[in-house]
């Protein structure tokens, strides 16, 4: 098999929706020009394209890609709720693996509507019909069920069941927001990059007790792309420089451990992260220990500090007493979410497995600007979506 590189990304900055008068494959002729541009390769030599949405209609990945040329290559429109821009790469680097094609270009996108998201792409509100209604099934079965958004109610419970087990406080919880907020004052591209205090974390608006406004994800408009190539592409057109390997990536879904013991932690994800990292891990033959810099998928505070246990980064249970002590942040152990993750970069859910992808490209080439994280050479992505699918990366410079 060939071994897959990403010699390209891009993304536009992501915009609270309607903001910006632009349409979907607005964003893409920008996301997809600026990775072509970043390769130095024309979108003539791209022989397949990945694009990933969930709002919009069928064969709007033609009609995103068209921006870009016409060419007719083969489009592949993909759809695996908040993971979809990882698929996109994974099906990407699936075909450069498989030797099916040496450049094939990964986008995802999503133009949303403003307020709270729902529990799903294909509508949350019909229970009896929505793919993750079993998923809020068991949280209907020992929470109940309030007025909340659903997918904050479901990620708030598994919170408050952290906190129960474990002693996990607010002020862990709020120091997640801290930290990414934090974080993404130096990212031009994110939604926000205005800087808080645990204090006004927990003094924010109540979303689902115990989250504020401020620590869960927004929703967002927004693209992003990666241009992924194989070893031959890369040595015929003198791409070692900008090329970062895929070293290894490994997607799972729910498992029986995901529904049958009736807790919400279970059911948002951990025991699907947890065995995609350690498929990642495997494959590999590197572990967190090798990890500088990780993009994981906050879309609450409470999933950082769940993934965290699941990467191994901690034990279970201690992932709060490891945020606040400062070991995922600059100075510390390892550096989680420098692009401000999706608390604060945004969520517009196409695209935010690629925005990880990208950001983690640029630190690992040291083209991070102000957010560089210092000698980075092994990054790692997260990226998830319930329904479900957990999405990890391991991404390396040589």
């Amino acid at each position: 098999m060939s071994k897959a590189y990403v010699v390209g990304v891009g993304m536009t900055k992501f915009e609270k929706p309607e903001t910006r008068d632009w349409q979907y494959w607005d964003m893409v002729r920008e996301a997809g020009t600026a990775a072509l541009a970043d390769a130095g390769v024309p979108y003539a030599r791209v022989e397949q394209a990945a694009v990933g949405y969930c709002f919009q209609a069928s064969t709007a990945g033609q009609r995103a890609v068209y921006e870009l040329g016409l060419t007719g290559i083969p489009v592949y429109n993909l759809n695996n709720n908040c993971a979809t821009g990882s698929t996109a790469l994974m099906t990407a680097r699936q075909f450069v693996e498989g030797g099916i094609a040496d450049c094939v270009l990964a986008v995802g996108f999503e133009k949303m509507a403003r307020g709270s998201l729902g529990g799903g792409s294909a509508g949350a509100g019909d229970f009896a019909t929505s793919p993750v209604a079993r998923h809020y099934g068991i949280m209907a079965a020992t929470h109940g069920f309030e007025m909340s958004p659903p997918t904050a109610q479901i990620f708030g419970n598994a919170a408050r069941e952290h906190m129960e087990r474990y002693g996990t406080t607010e002020v862990q919880l709020a120091a997640v927001g801290a930290k990414n907020h934090q974080h993404s004052a130096n990212n031009p591209n994110a939604q926000f990059q205005d800087v808080y205090t645990v204090d006004e974390i927990l003094a924010a608006k109540t979303v689902h007790r115990p989250l504020t406004k401020l620590q869960c994800s927004p929703t967002s408009d927004g693209a992003a792309a990666a241009l992924v190539v194989s070893e031959r592409f890369v040595d015929e057109h003198g791409l070692r420089d900008r090329a970062v390997e895929i070293a290894a990536q490994a997607m799972t879904t729910d498992t029986e451990e995901s529904f049958a013991s009736g807790s919400c932690i279970d059911a948002v994800g951990r025991p699907m992260s947890l065995a995609a990292a350690r498929q990642v891990y495997e494959r590999s033959g590197l572990g967190i220990e090798d990890v500088d810099v990780i993009e994981l998928h906050d879309c609450f505070s409470i999933n950082e500090l769940l993934t965290y246990e699941a990467l191994g980064m901690c034990e279970e249970g201690a992932s709060g007493k490891l945020v606040e002590s400062g070991a995922t942040t600059y100075g510390g152990r390892w550096v989680v979410n420098p692009s401000g993750g999706l608390i604060s970069k945004g969520h517009p859910l196409g695209a935010t497995g690629l925005a990880q992808a990208a950001e983690l490209v640029w630190q690992l080439r040291g083209e991070a600007g102000a957010r560089q994280v210092s000698g980075a050479r092994v990054g790692l992505a997260h990226n998830i979506g319930l329904g479900g699918a957990a999405v990890v990366t391991l991404l390396r410079k040589s």
